[in-house]
C-alpha cells in the first residue's frame, strides 16, 4: 500500500477502519434512538476494510487501532442483545464505559500518531525532462580477494543499481520497488537496517511495501547524447538505495547514478542467487579499512561503466556514459571513500561529501574540486571533524567548498526525512521535502558547474542553503 493519505501516513482503507473504530467507541454515549444504527455502521467500517487489509498486508500500525475496535466492540454487544422478557441486557455503567473508552481511543490514536511518525515513503516526482529508468547489476573483480571471508578464491563483488534517463513517455505497469529487486528482498533488506540499527524489525516494515518513481529496465532516452556519471557510496551500514529521491532527481535531469552495494559493510547486499550477505562492521568497525575497500570498489566500478559503454558488457546504456565526466559521491562513511577514491583515481573529475568525516590515512592532496555539505557541529562535541574537512579542503589543488547547512542533521542528506520520525536530532527540521530539495540542489549546482560546464554563479547557489566557505587555488 502506497497511497497515502497526507498528514496521517495511512492508506484509504485504513482510514476507514480508524474511522469505524472511532465511531464504535463513540457510539456507547449516543442517545438510545441512534445507538443501534451508529454502531453497527461502525462495525460494517472496521469488518469490510478490516478483512480487506488482512488480505493485502496488515500493518503492525493496524493492530492497536483494531484492539481498540475490539475492546469497544465487546462493550457494544448488548446493542444487538434483545431484551429478556422484563428484564433489560446488562450495559456497562458510565463509571466502567468512561476509562474503557478512553483506553479504546487511546488504543486506536497510536495507529495513526505511528503511521505519521513512520510512514510509508511517497518519494516526490522527479522535475527533470527525462523519466527515470532503474537496473541492477552485479559485478566481481577478479583482482581483488574478498578480504572480509577466509576463503582464498573469493573475490570482491559489488551490486551496483544504476538510476538512468528513459524517454518522457516510458511507462511501466510496476514501479520499482524502494529496497531491492523484488518484494522479498526488500523485506530481506529492511529486516537487516532494523537489526543494524537495534530496534525491531516492525519498525521499519514501512519500508519494504515502498516504491519509487523508477521503472526496472526500460529503454534509455534515445536523446541527450553521453551523460555524466555519478557513483555515489552509502553511509555505513547503508544500502545503495538510501539516497533514491536523489538519485531519480539527477537522473531525470541527464545524469546517470550509480549506486553501490558494498557486501559485508551494507547492511544487507541480496546476490543475484538469492544468498544475502549481511553487515560486518560491528564487529569488525575499522573506518579507515572499510574507507579503503569503498574507495577500491568506486575505481572498479568507474572501470565496469567504462566497459559497459565501450559494449565489452552488454547494455542498453553502450555508447551513453561519459566517463571522463565522473563524480565520485557518497554519504557520512561514502563521503569520505568519494575523497580517498578522487585522490586515488584521477579519472574522477568531481567530488560530493554529503556530511562525511575524513578517513584517508594519506596526507595528500586531491586535485579535482571538491563540494562537502555539513550539518551544523557543536566544537564541543565533535572538535575534529569541520577542522578536518577544512584540512582536505586546503591541500586541493582545485576550488572547492564547504557548505554549513543551518537545521541539517547527519541523515537530512539521505531519504531518512520521508519515513523516519521528524525528530530534529535525527532527520534536521528542514521538513522531508525541503531537505531533499536543498541536498538536490546544492548536488546539481555543483555537478553542472564541474561536469557541464555549464556558467553559473555556483557560490551564490551554494550559499543560498547555508554558510558557505570556498577554497581557490590559482
Amino acid at each position: 500500500m502506497t497511497e497515502m493519505i497526507t498528514g496521517l501516513g495511512m492508506s484509504p482503507l485504513e482510514a476507514l477502519v480508524l474511522l469505524g473504530a472511532v465511531a464504535l467507541v463513540l457510539a456507547r454515549w449516543t442517545s438510545a434512538g441512534v445507538r443501534r444504527p451508529v454502531t453497527l455502521a461502525a462495525v460494517a467500517l472496521v469488518l469490510l476494510p478490516g478483512v480487506a487489509l488482512v488480505a493485502l498486508g496488515l500493518r503492525w500500525h493496524m493492530v492497536p487501532v483494531l484492539a481498540g475496535a475490539g475492546v469497544a466492540l465487546a462493550f457494544a454487544v448488548p446493542t444487538f442483545l434483545a431484551r429478556r422478557a422484563d428484564r433489560p441486557v446488562w450495559r456497562a455503567r458510565w463509571w466502567l464505559a468512561a476509562p474503557g473508552s478512553v483506553l479504546c481511543l487511546v488504543l486506536i490514536a497510536f495507529g495513526p500518531v505511528t503511521a505519521w511518525a513512520l510512514p510509508v515513503p511517497v518519494f516526490p516526482e522527479p522535475s527533470g525532462q527525462y523519466s527515470v529508468g532503474t537496473t541492477v547489476l552485479e559485478w566481481t573483480d577478479p583482482d581483488r580477494e574478498e578480504t572480509a571471508t577466509p576463503t582464498p578464491s573469493d573475490h570482491r563483488t559489488v551490486v551496483v543499481q544504476l538510476w538512468y534517463p528513459a524517454h518522457r513517455g516510458a511507462t511501466d505497469k510496476h514501479q520499482a520497488q524502494y529496497l531491492g529487486r523484488t518484494r522479498p528482498e526488500a523485506r530481506t533488506v529492511a529486516d537487516a537496517l532494523a537489526g543494524y540499527l537495534g530496534v525491531p524489525g516492525f519498525l521499519l516494515d514501512n519500508l519494504a511495501p515502498a516504491r519509487t518513481h523508477s521503472m526496472f529496465d526500460i529503454a534509455a532516452t534515445p536523446e541527450g547524447g553521453r551523460f555524466p556519471v555519478v557513483l555515489f557510496s552509502p553511509g555505513l551500514g547503508g544500502v545503495r538505495t538510501q539516497n533514491t529521491a536523489w538519485a531519480e532527481e539527477l537522473a531525470s535531469r541527464g545524469y546517470i547514478v550509480a549506486g553501490l552495494d558494498h557486501p559485508y559493510d551494507s547492511a544487507a547486499v541480496v546476490l543475484a542467487d538469492g544468498r544475502a550477505i549481511r553487515t560486518m562492521v560491528t564487529a569488525t568497525g575499522d573506518p579507515v579499512h572499510w574507507t579503503a575497500i569503498r574507495a577500491a570498489d568506486l575505481s572498479f566500478v568507474l572501470t565496469q561503466l567504462d566497459r559497459l559503454d565501450k559494449g565489452e558488457l552488454p547494455s542498453p546504456l553502450t555508447g551513453r556514459i561519459d566517463i571522463h565526466r565522473a563524480a565520485a559521491t557518497g554519504h557520512s562513511i561514502g563521503g569520505a571513500a568519494a575523497l580517498q577514491a578522487a585522490r586515488q583515481d584521477t579519472r574522477f573529475a568531481a567530488v560530493i561529501n554529503l556530511d562525511g568525516f575524513p578517513r584517508d590515512p594519506a596526507n595528500q592532496p586531491i586535485r579535482q574540486p571538491i563540494l562537502a555539505v555539513a550539518h551544523p557541529v557543536d566544537p564541543q562535541e565533535n572538535p575534529t571533524y569541520l577542522p578536518s574537512l577544512d584540512q582536505v579542503l586546503q591541500r586541493g589543488t582545485s576550488p572547492s567548498y564547504l557548505l554549513t547547512v543551518p537545521g541539517s542533521a547527519h541523515l537530512t542528506f539521505t531519504d531518512g526525512p520521508l519515513y523516519l520520525p521528524p525528530v530534529p536530532a535525527l532527520v534536521g527540521s528542514l521538513g522531508p521535502l525541503e531537505s531533499l530539495r536543498m541536498t538536490v540542489d546544492v548536488s546539481a549546482a555543483f555537478l553542472d558547474t564541474t561536469l557541464r560546464d555549464k556558467p553559473d554563479n555556483l557560490s551564490a547557489r551554494l550559499s543560498a542553503h547555508g554558510q558557505l566557505k570556498t577554497y581557490r587555488r590559482p
